[in-house]
């Protein structure tokens, strides 16, 4: 069995032949063959003496001093490729090395994505996809290949469930979320994939798929006032699986719905069991949406889709309405309010600043909420932007999502401010993220998951994987910030658009 199709496999030729309907797969090598009479091995293998270096391929016999030949070739065109970034050339390799690493043929549904990492597929029962991270991978492959981009784009909303929304998760065996989402950044990465290759055809193929996500959340996570929750519709489980009831339901099924599992943002807040919705509007929640309702509405209009725009836009415009409404004016910053007391939360995290995706965030609100950013009480520092205020008590934990510095916030906060025109703090902020990546990938060749928000490290703690793909957008916010994927600010032209 190879590949989970019908066939057989045999030692033969001094190699291996996988015999598959319609297709013979020959596996050779050049390496010295020994016994191994206890390898564990059902099927037929191969063992070999690593005393130097061997080549295994398929396609004909090959040395190893041939594939070295080959390898080195490889290896020039792609510093060839990343010396176009120019200064950013170290980043650009840490990016597109992850995400290389990261991609696999999924036997399943016949097709090539970019899981997370390889360590996390390995406990999934062959793959699996996560929502949020995997539109991101989509935005990282812009400058990588035209079709890992798209690939993973018709990849993650393949996962949609019968609800018709992107489930924070999508595995093996159709095993997937059908209680919560995770943030709505899918319309944002078909956006920039289809204006960097000027495609038409894939705005369209996408469009409605997008559409009813969008209103999905709409339907199940939206307030009559306008603001969205996090939430986790309970349904009956399939097959008895872990994430088919751990946390459905309940206060921790929302909080992953945010994709900051354990954030301190949502310590202690109760969750409303007739709703199915955590007791919180959410700042970073509407800030998402009203950037996936304009983006949405903005492909829209190029695909003459005019009833469908005006649908989005009035959506928009009532979550908008429904943001004002978290402005706490002593604090000077949009906050999580509570829906069941009308409090606001006192913590803040980078998902505040998602507020400046509304253009209705009047500009001395804009100053005030700067003055958080800059404050090294707060948010500043050699090392940004933590997942919680640095004078927040749970910011000491530094533990996942308390306290680390998370690649996703560094890239929408940075996205937020230029909406609003911030173009110091989006240059800091570039600079800073490209510069955490480096550090540990110019001294462990590492991309990781997160990063610590005093030592700037990824090492020094087990919850973060070194080689972690939307590590690279710290590298993607920096060649954002340098113009290296063309001027994402103009509006949506296709008929006009050079590929990029």
């Amino acid at each position: 069995m190879l590949w989970n199709r019908p066939g057989y496999a045999v030692r033969k030729y001094g190699g291996i032949l996988g015999v598959l309907p319609g297709k013979k797969v020959r596996v050779d090598t050049d390496g010295v063959q020994i016994e191994e009479g206890n390898a564990g091995f059902a099927s037929p293998y191969l063992a070999l003496r690593l005393d130097r270096p061997v080549a295994v391929s398929t396609g004909g016999p090959v040395s190893a001093e041939a594939l070295a030949v080959r390898f080195e070739a490889a290896r020039a065109a792609l510093l060839r490729e990343a010396g176009r970034f120019g200064a950013l050339s170290d980043a650009y390799l840490a990016m597109s090395s992850c995400l290389s690493w990261d991609t696999v043929f999924e036997p399943e549904k016949a097709r090539m994505c970019s899981p997370v990492s390889r360590i996390w597929s390995a406990g999934w029962g062959g793959y699996v996809l996560f929502c949020w991270d995997t539109f991101f991978s989509a935005m990282m492959s812009i400058p990588v290949s035209q079709v890992l981009a798209k690939a993973n784009l018709y990849a993650i909303l393949g996962e949609k469930t019968e609800a018709g929304f992107v489930p924070n998760f999508g595995a093996a065996n159709d095993y997937k979320t059908r209680d919560r989402s995770q943030p709505p950044v899918g319309a944002l990465a078909v956006r920039e994939v289809c204006r960097c290759f000027g495609d038409r055809t894939l705005a369209a193929s996408l469009f409605d798929s997008l559409l009813e996500w969008n209103r999905w959340f709409a339907e199940h996570r939206m307030l009559p006032t306008g603001q969205l929750c996090w939430g986790s519709d309970p349904y009956a489980p399939r097959e008895g699986r872990h994430w088919e009831s751990d946390g459905v339901g309940d206060s921790y099924g929302a909080a992953l719905e945010s994709g900051m599992d354990n954030s301190p943002l949502y310590d202690g807040v109760p969750f409303d069991p007739e709703t199915h919705l955590m007791c919180l509007a959410d700042v970073g929640l509407c800030g998402l949406y009203i950037m996936d309702c304009e983006v949405l509405a903005e492909l829209a209009g190029v695909l003459e889709r005019d009833a469908e725009r005006a649908e989005l836009l009035s959506r928009a415009e009532k979550c908008k309405a429904g943001m004002e409404e978290l402005w706490c004016e002593e604090a000077g910053m949009y906050l999580n309010r509570r829906t069941d007391t009308g409090a606001f939360s006192p913590r803040m995290g980078p998902t505040n600043f998602y507020a400046l995706f509304s253009d209705r965030v009047a500009p001395e609100r804009v100053r005030r909420m700067l003055g958080h950013f800059h404050d090294p009480k707060e948010f500043a520092g050699t090392f940004m932007i933590p997942s919680v205020a640095r004078n927040d008590p749970a910011y000491a934990d530094q533990e996942y999502w308390r306290g680390r510095i998370w690649p996703p916030h560094n890239f929408l906060v940075y996205l937020a401010l230029r909406r609003q025109g911030c173009a110091a703090e989006c240059r800091m902020l570039a600079e800073k993220s490209v510069a955490l990546l480096l550090g540990e990938w110019r001294e462990h060749g590492h991309v990781h998951e997160n990063y610590g928000g005093e030592s700037g490290l990824g090492c020094d703690v087990e919850s973060s994987d070194p080689f972690y793909h939307w590590g690279g957008l710290m590298a993607l916010t920096a060649l954002y910030e340098a113009g290296a994927l063309g001027d994402a600010q103009k509006p949506l032209r296709f008929p006009e658009q050079e590929a990029w």
